[in-house]
């Protein structure tokens, strides 16, 4: 009998998307091949703290107070990963691979990517450069746009900068509406759209309550347009899907909250020949922005047939209705397999990083 491969699913975490993490990983583990795999769930509550959690309290709903269950820490043991009890200092299981399920900073900024390498640990999405650019709006744009991939025009604002001149020159460049961002955020949260500069400065306050950074973008006319990516080297696209908001954008209302709140539309009902540009950029800002294993790029399909890249997710939601797994649907690809091919591509890429050499002799 083949030994089961000991999956740690990571969750939860510090970042303002700490419910939707949970959301993901609890249809991920419902999911996973029980045939190949155990699952050892793992919790971070919204202190940090880490905890294997065998009886799913984190995993059932954000807790303020810790679970009755054992705090851990991650080590390297012996050359592989391990848990190892705060308690006691004894591990309490070894991890063949990790799946962080971590939507924002503190899991997808690159953070838990640079711990789980310095513990040997093989682990499913982008490394550590992948998931940092991903993560940052700015740094994003200026790597596509250096890469001659057309974005939204956009600028950066820091807390010491004026504010307010800045916004009214985006307005005067850019026009009405606009989107003001945090840099280092996903699910839309803190969002929001400004039809007005009053608006768009209490955005920009707003913001701010979620990153020391923020982008203040040109509004884009179009059709809102999503594609998975799958692969390391040789990365493939999925078939696009089409999003129309009921709402003025896709909040995180609107993803999460209001069953209502948009229509996906899989795949997207646009020409043959937008679907094959809309892949081949999705995988042309993979590359460029140094990705592996997943993500997702939002773009958007202007009247002219023009696609502008909105942003890219290194770790996208992973309910069961969310678009990353419904795409791959769509393309032949059930969330089971899914789920599957991004654990092999965790251990592929691990195997071929450990050939590298650690040591030069001259």
């Amino acid at each position: 009998m083949v030994k089961k491969l000991r999956v740690g699913v990571l969750f939860g975490g510090k970042s303002a998307e700490h419910e939707v993490s949970l959301r993901s990983a609890r249809s991920i583990i419902e999911a996973i091949d029980k045939r190949r795999f155990e699952v050892v769930p793992i919790g971070i509550d919204r202190h940090g703290r880490w905890y294997l959690d065998e009886k799913q309290a984190l995993l059932a709903g954000p807790v303020d107070s810790p679970p009755a269950t054992a705090e851990v820490s991650l080590q390297q043991r012996s050359g592989s990963g391990a848990l190892v009890s705060l308690q006691s200092n004894v591990p309490v299981g070894d991890l063949d691979v990790v799946f962080p399920v971590l939507h924002g900073p503190f899991g997808e900024d690159g953070t838990v990517q640079g711990l789980l390498k310095l513990a040997g640990i093989p682990f499913v999405g982008s490394g550590v450069l992948g998931s940092a650019v991903g993560m940052d709006k700015d740094v994003m744009k200026r790597l596509l746009r250096d890469a001659g991939i057309p974005i939204a025009p956009f600028y950066t604002i820091t807390p010491e900068s004026d504010v307010e001149s800045m916004v009214r020159t985006a307005i005067t460049e850019f026009g009405l509406p606009l989107f003001i961002k945090p840099a280092n955020l996903g699910s839309s949260v803190g969002i929001s759209k400004a039809h007005t500069l009053a608006e768009a400065l209490a955005g920009a306050r707003e913001a701010f309550d979620y990153d020391t950074k923020i982008i203040v973008e040109k509004y884009i006319p179009g059709k809102e347009i999503e594609c998975s990516v799958l692969g390391n080297r040789n990365p493939v696209a999925s078939l696009p899907g089409e999003i129309k908001p009921t709402d003025e954008f896709y909040s995180y209302k609107a993803k999460y909250l209001d069953e209502n709140g948009a229509e996906l539309i899989i795949p997207a009902d646009i020409e043959e020949k937008h679907t094959e540009a809309i892949r081949a950029v999705a995988v042309r800002v993979f590359k460029v922005l140094c990705c592996a294993g997943l993500a997702r790029v939002d773009m958007f399909l202007t009247p002219d047939g023009g696609i502008v890249v909105n942003e890219v997710n290194t770790i996208p939601g992973f309910t069961d209705i969310s678009m990353y797994p419904k795409l791959w649907e769509a393309s032949g690809i059930g969330y089971t397999e899914l789920v599957s091919r991004l654990i092999d591509l965790a251990l592929e890429r691990f195997e071929e990083e450990k050939r590298l050499k650690t040591s030069f002799q001259g």
